[in-house]
């Protein structure tokens, strides 16, 4: 049996499908002690195609079993983004004996002359845990009269007023309508009309709510993501809006034009978050799609495209006086690292490099910094002996940046040799979580107050790492380098 790394650039923690292409992750659910995620596929070839729904399981998100297809193309069209919910209370009668998995998805159909497609929500529900799906007989429950953009629904139950409810990607908004049956569909409001960013289509949308750290308060957050723009360079990525639901209407807290990112990294993009996690857990859990619309086609896998971020846990949290979303790896991602190497009140001389052997197929980096004086410092990710990734924090900006043009392989795009920024909002003592695979990092800072994600494509995950301090000394505290543990190589490939 071939281990899941055996192949170049396969990662080790991360989702990627056996063969062929994947993007979008859908239908994100826990159910029955397993943890449901769907995803965007193309069973045929490498590159995007007809859409179909892949299917994974997992009891912790960390090592996942891909199943059989889940949905398959009809005459109603290919099957697009979307959703799935457990109907609790048999509210669609699919369920008279025990409560079971319904689908709710796009579907793509091109009209005769295949210019114009033709987007509308379909059905199919499961009583096997997913196994096998039944579509509707009266697909589609909802369509459009003119809108062409009308896609990717995400559908919650919300307790409040007793209805399901269906956020949905319509052009340049985000369309809500209800539902007592999840087959009967009202128009409720639409968001999004001269707020945020709108320089591509809006996808994959999400609503939710979210705790504000250290008090009782909560609010609700959207997600939208941003289609691809050949006018700017950064390709595909992920805003988010803070505010309040009714059960009809979104309004945002802020009415300001200040846009607010998911990620800063390049490789991010229509991230979801799990439906029916259990109250007792409480967690709102996050999977985004690691690639950018922009070069997705062309990076450099072979008989497989495709991966998944790490599954983050998401809160809100007071940065200054503005609310923001926090990013943490799951807890679960723990049990497969183990800690090797510990630094504690060192100090990084300017001009000095502390050098570290890794030799390892993925590590996790855990920095908490002290600045000394220093007017940078940084972090080389070196793969081999001639490719390497930097990160360096400009301490007089608090800007912290990715360099990935000599990662490895590159030539595949121009655009993939653009550095990722991100702006930090204190950088007096910074904690840095990094998390490199066979071919990704992932870069988590002030325990989850900024992320950046990005795709690299070396030879070698890591031989070793130098850490350096320019104009000035920092002073390394409490830090520590994990390496994978033995706990499992085989990912069931």
């Amino acid at each position: 049996m071939k281990t899941h790394n055996s192949e170049k650039y396969r990662p080790i923690f991360h989702f990627s499908p056996k063969k062929n292409w994947m993007n979008d992750p859908n239908g994100l659910v826990y159910f029955k002690g397993e943890y449901h995620l769907f995803f965007q596929h193309n069973p045929n070839d490498s590159i995007w195609g007809p859409m179909h729904w892949g299917h994974a399981v997992s009891k912790d998100m960390i090592e996942w079993e891909e199943l059989d297809i889940a949905l398959y193309p009809d005459e109603h069209g290919t099957i697009f983004s979307g959703s799935v919910v457990i109907d609790w209370n048999n509210t669609s009668g699919f369920f008279p004996k025990e409560p079971g998995m319904v689908a709710i998805f796009t579907q793509n159909l091109h009209d005769a002359d295949h210019t114009t497609p033709i987007q509308t929500q379909s059905l199919a529900f499961s009583h096997d845990r997913g196994r096998t799906w039944t579509k509707y007989e009266k697909n589609p429950v909802l369509k459009h009269p003119t809108k062409v953009d009308f896609r990717d629904p995400k559908v919650f139950w919300h307790y409040e007023s007793e209805k399901w409810i269906m956020v949905l990607a319509t052009g340049q908004t985000v369309s809500i309508y209800s539902s007592p049956n999840l087959i009967d569909w009202r128009f409720e409001s639409e968001f999004g009309e001269d707020i945020g960013c709108h320089d591509g289509v809006w996808e994959c949308p999400d609503l939710f709510e979210l705790p504000v750290e250290n008090s009782e308060e909560k609010k609700w957050v959207m997600f939208v993501s941003i289609g691809d723009n050949r006018q700017f360079d950064s390709g595909s990525r992920t805003q988010y809006f803070i505010g309040s639901f009714d059960g009809s209407n979104f309004k945002v807290d802020e009415n300001n034009n200040e846009v607010l990112w998911l990620d800063f990294g390049k490789d991010n993009y229509a991230g979801v978050t799990f439906s029916d996690i259990p109250k007792e857990d409480g967690r709102r859990i996050y999977i985004g799609w690691m690639s950018n619309w922009r070069y997705a086609n062309e990076v450099p896998t072979v008989g497989w495209r495709g991966q998944m971020t790490l599954p983050r846990v998401l809160t809100l949290r007071k940065i200054g006086d503005k609310l923001r979303v926090i990013q943490k790896p799951v807890k679960e991602l723990d049990n497969y690292f183990t800690k090797q190497i510990v630094i504690h009140d060192e100090i990084i001389s300017s001009g000095i490099q502390k050098k570290i052997d890794i030799n390892q197929s993925s590590v996790e980096i855990v920095l908490n910094v002290n600045n000394l004086g220093a007017k940078q410092f940084g972090l080389v990710l070196h793969h081999t002996e001639n490719q390497s990734t930097t990160i360096t924090i400009d301490l007089l900006t608090n800007l912290l940046s990715l360099d990935r043009t000599n990662s490895g392989e590159v030539s595949f795009s121009e655009n993939f040799l653009n550095n990722q920024v991100m702006k930090i909002h204190d950088t007096t003592k910074l904690n840095l979580r990094i998390i490199v695979d066979s071919s990704s990092v992932e870069i988590f800072v002030n325990e989850g107050a900024h992320a950046l994600t990005s795709l690299i494509y070396p030879d070698k995950a890591c031989e070793k790492i130098s850490i350096f301090s320019l104009g000035g000394d920092i002073q390394l505290s409490n830090s520590y380098i994990s390496f994978p543990n033995s706990i499992r190589r085989n990912f069931g490939y």
